[in-house]
């Protein structure tokens, strides 16, 4: 159950047994009728009382639910480490050596934007590495953009090895070449600006989130600076599946 769900259950007990309250006060609909009802009945004001009561002061489905979430989130954030871990040990196989703190593992969820209020963007809602450098550019993708972008249009499993473009395309105009005789895909439909400032990123991968309904919400990607040959493998792939089957599973509740 979600924390909004939970919420209304307690609000609109609340509602329900306050205009029951009132409408006894105020005999609405009828006098006649309230005193049908009550009739050897008269604990039922005692009821609507205590649950008026209950759900005004403890709000418990609300109460329940945070301390359900709180246990998830737990077990969520172990799930997680415990994934980034096996990345880790995978990625230990690239050589030269990664350096740490290079490879790093994101959270993307999609999201409607003002500029993009109807088919949105995607916005990194975690990141986990094992230092602060290099740091985590700010990038908000639309769908078909950069790595995680491409996962999004075409709803699978997408990787992508930099490491040989960044060192081929050193400037603008030698982009633009290459674009106009690759097409922008080749470049996974970034501008020559966004491009120098992620093409540090030499090898990334992306796998889908999807909810309950098998509807694309988000994605799961993982980068280093190199080593992309190494990387691509089944068990990298399947630890970033299962992790998003998970996250999509718990509608990012616990992320």
């Amino acid at each position: 159950m979600r924390r909004t769900t939970a919420k209304a259950i307690d609000k609109s007990l609340l509602l329900v047994t306050t205009l029951l309250l009132a409408g006894k006060t105020y005999n609405v609909p009828s006098k006649e009728i309230w005193d049908a009802i009550l009739r050897d009945r008269s604990y039922l004001m005692l009821v609507l009382l205590g649950v008026a009561g209950a759900f005004g002061a403890l709000t418990p489905f609300e109460g329940w639910q945070t301390r359900s979430l709180a246990d998830r989130n737990v077990t969520m954030r172990r799930r997680v480490l415990s994934t980034f871990g096996r990345l880790l040990d995978i990625g230990g196989q690239v050589q030269p050596p990664l350096a740490t703190g290079d490879l790093a593992l994101h959270i993307w969820r999609k999201r409607r934007t003002l500029r993009h209020p109807v088919q949105g963007v995607l916005k990194r809602v975690a990141t986990y590495r094992m230092a602060s450098y290099p740091t985590t550019r700010s990038f908000s993708p639309r769908k078909g953009v950069g790595v995680v972008g491409l996962c999004w249009l075409y709803d699978r499993e997408v990787d992508f090895d930099v490491e040989p473009l960044a060192a081929r395309l050193t400037d603008e105009a030698a982009f633009d070449r290459f674009v106009s005789q690759h097409g922008p895909e080749a470049v996974m439909n970034l501008t020559w600006k966004t491009f120098d400032v992620v093409k540090h990123r030499g090898a990334v991968f992306a796998t889908p989130i999807r909810n309950g309904r098998n509807k694309f919400v988000g994605c799961i990607s993982v980068d280093a600076s190199h080593g992309h040959d190494v990387l691509l493998r089944r068990d990298l792939l399947e630890e970033m599946s299962n992790l998003g089957m998970a996250i999509g599973r718990e509608d990012f509740e616990c992320t």
